[in-house]
């Protein structure tokens, strides 16, 4: 790396220990909004900070987690904008070799042409966020072992979960916060009825493919719509044709005025998971080893499907699952590098250092500097216990196997009381499993799931047998892939799905060679669940203390820190800019329609609609067109700070207005989800303005544009 950005990394430190606050860091939860009033104000917001704590108004009230995505709402209709990737499954389970709507888009000119999203598919509309971490540790003491723990954390979240979700159509969750100090419940409405709406050609919405992905300058059209639905009597409901438009508290409405270099912007959405305060030996272990590893067998995986994927049909079977394969697989590469050439391992250490010294002090010794040590021990045991987790991991990658292994799981579960079952396996789980089980349908090819239960079988046989689970793999052996697949009757929905009803017995005297499998594995399968549940509870009864170290250390130097991200709802903010690179080159902060037309090859995945490339090449941008620049534009970068789960994410100026929709990072800010370095940080979203331009111009949505006050 060039030892300018490495003395700025480390300038930054310094000034991160001396009490100074990096304006764009931060993945803030609403209740901490009137707390960073000042700093919201002085960077450039201009409605009450307050605001952004209350869930029933706009903008955060019209925020939406699809489960792994996140979206908003932008009509009062229901109409849901989110990024077009985070809508590939229902495309993909939508389409066939002869409407390959991957290829051309889908475009529902009327709500009767809706079509129903891929099973599974929810839109979540958070109502209420509540500290609950009383009610959590109400008899967790020191004395439990580390099973006993995770046991009674179990219990205590069942309760609260059971007591949220009286209320038909509720979903609520308990998430933990800094480390499991804090616990707080989300409670969310269950929207089940989705439809998909539009979705532009697959060369807007993946324009420059996994070449441009994670890279600057961008050109993509990365959005789509859904719909959101619900019964006649605003309820939440399965899909009906009598159901009705789903009635939002609060709606996004799409900006008029130009977004330029400088503006303020805010994102609000659900970051998956961020790592920013694990300990140097825990990142050493992640980049020495276990991402190193993940990324390969990721590439592995991507690979194999391609050369398995003999048609067309079968590369839509398994285009969103190869999607997201090559997607993690390049983070986690840019990742491994960027780690390398900032000295990320050297960065923690230094920060442990200052930590310690602090703990150190003597009154710090006794309470803070014990719990450091504590923590340091079990840390490093955990990660041999990530990694073979990991690995085995691959083997539910084959979809057969991790039905029957479901299936089994599920009966066995169904033997205890409601609220003894292991989470995942309660009777409100019931929809999703069926939901899992049957999308299968559209996404399977047995000639291909074999070759990838193959490739898993001989990754897990590189763990030592301790760590495998050598009965399944003994039980598959004997059986022998060609009867595996050849005599199995779990190709079948309706056969998958009968044997979610039927007793433990029935499953032990079963022929079809995937539930034998499942059966013979399930033993080992709960005593390394056991033994991951003793270590978890143990490192969770250190991880307590730790934090509060790393917290008290914060506050001693007037930081106000926010808790990693854990897929529960956030704010960032920062300013619409682009960035040095090198020597006598820059990131201009926005990408235009000039950049489409140059990038344009006429081949995959660089193959504009020539409806695009016409309306274009005529430049008449109208209202849509930047005045600052001159032109129509595409992308734009902000200094924002998100993660995995903030794809889709509601980009809105300082008036909470709709401006963008954030769909990506660049490989430079990788570093971000372990060491937020506000130089290289940068978000990646796509212009409100150039989705208009496609909708209208191009895909015929100009009724969608009318629904949404943007026409």
């Amino acid at each position: 790396m060039r030892r300018d950005a490495r003395r700025a990394v480390l300038g930054m430190v310094a000034l991160a220990g001396a009490g100074a606050a990096q304006a764009a860091e931060g993945m803030w939860l609403p209740s901490q909004a009137p707390a960073l009033a000042d700093r919201l104000r002085q960077a450039g917001l201009a409605i009450p900070p307050e605001r952004l704590a209350d869930l029933a108004a706009a903008p955060m009230g019209a925020i939406a987690s699809l489960g792994g995505c996140s979206a908003s709402f932008v009509s009062p209709d229901g109409l849901v904008v989110t990024n077009h990737h985070c809508v590939l499954g229902s495309i993909q389970f939508n389409a066939s070799a002869d409407r390959n709507l991957i290829r051309d888009g889908f475009l529902a000119r009327t709500r009767a042409e809706e079509l129903p999203a891929a099973p599974g598919s929810r839109v979540f509309v958070i109502e209420a966020l509540d500290d609950v971490t009383r009610a959590m540790m109400a008899g967790i003491t020191p004395k439990l072992t580390g099973a006993a723990r995770i046991r009674a954390l179990e219990a205590n979240r069942k309760a609260i979960v059971a007591a949220c979700e009286a209320e038909p159509g509720t979903r609520c969750e308990v998430r933990s916060y800094f480390a499991g100090s804090q616990y707080w419940r989300q409670k969310m409405l269950e929207i089940r009825d989705v439809r998909l709406v539009h979705a532009p050609a697959g060369s807007v919405g993946n324009f420059g493919g996994d070449i441009d992905n994670w890279q600057w300058p961008r050109h993509t059209g990365d959005y789509s719509f859904y719909r959101a639905y619900v019964g006649p009597d605003g309820k939440p409901a399965a899909f009906a044709a009598e159901n009705v438009p789903y009635r939002p508290r609060a709606h996004l409405r799409i900006a008029r005025d130009d977004l330029k270099e400088g503006d303020f912007v805010l994102i609000a959405g659900f970051p998956g998971v961020t790592e920013r305060f694990r300990t140097a030996a825990e990142t050493e272990g992640w980049y020495g080893r276990i991402y190193p590893r993940q990324q390969r067998m990721l590439a592995d995986y991507s690979a194999l499907i391609e050369r398995e994927s003999a048609s067309e049909a079968d590369r839509i079977a398994y285009a969103s699952i190869k999607a997201g394969a090559d997607n993690y697989a390049k983070k986690i590469a840019g990742q491994l590098d960027v780690a390398k050439q900032f000295g990320l391992v050297g960065l923690k250490q230094s920060a442990d250092a200052r930590l310690g010294q602090w703990a150190a002090q003597q009154a710090n010794r006794r309470t803070h500097g014990r719990a450091i040590a504590e923590y340091d021990s079990i840390a490093v045991e955990a990660l041999a216990a990530d990694e073979a987790r990991l690995v085995n991991a691959t083997l539910n990658r084959a979809q057969l196997l991790s039905a029957a292994r479901t299936l089994y799981r599920w009966a066995n579960e169904q033997m205890k009381p409601d609220a003894e079952r292991e989470p995942g396996y309660q009777e409100r789980d019931r929809q999703a499993v069926i939901d899992r089980l049957s999308a299968i349908d559209r996404r399977y090819v047995a000639r291909i799931d074999r070759a990838i239960l193959e490739q898993a079988l001989g990754e897990v046989a590189t763990l030592p047998a301790s760590k495998r689970n050598t009965a399944l793999e003994a039980k598959i052996a004997e059986l022998g892939l060609d009867r595996l697949y050849q005599d199995t009757s779990l190709a079948a929905r309706d056969e998958r799905l009968a044997w979610l009803d039927r007793p433990v017995a029935d499953f032990i005297a079963s022929t079809d060679p995937f539930i034998q499998v499942a059966v013979a594995g399930y033993a080992q399968d709960m005593a390394a669940e056991a033994r991951r549940k003793d270590l978890d509870g143990r490192l969770d009864a250190a991880r307590v203390p730790w934090i509060q170290a790393v917290r008290a250390h914060a506050a001693s130097e007037g930081r106000l820190l926010y808790p990693d991200a854990n897929g529960s709802l956030r704010f960032t903010f920062g300013h619409v800019k682009g960035r040095p690179t090198r020597d006598g080159e820059a990131w201009t902060a926005f990408t235009t329609a000039a950049g489409v037309l140059a990038k344009d090859t006429g081949k995959d995945p660089f193959d504009s609609p020539p409806a695009l490339l016409s309306a274009l090449r005529e430049g008449k941008w109208g209202a849509l067109g930047s005045a600052a620049l001159g032109t129509l534009p595409v992308n734009f970068l902000s200094t924002t700070d998100i993660t995995n789960g903030n794809s889709g994410s509601a980009v809105m100026n300082a008036r909470g207005e709709l401006v963008g929709l954030a769909f990506d990072g660049t490989l430079e800010g990788m570093l971000s989800d372990w060491w937020f370095d506000d130089a290289t940080t940068r978000t990646i979203a796509v212009d409100a303005r150039y989705m208009r331009f496609v909708m209208g111009r191009v895909d015929g949505a100009g009724h969608l544009l009318r629904e949404m006050g943007a026409d």
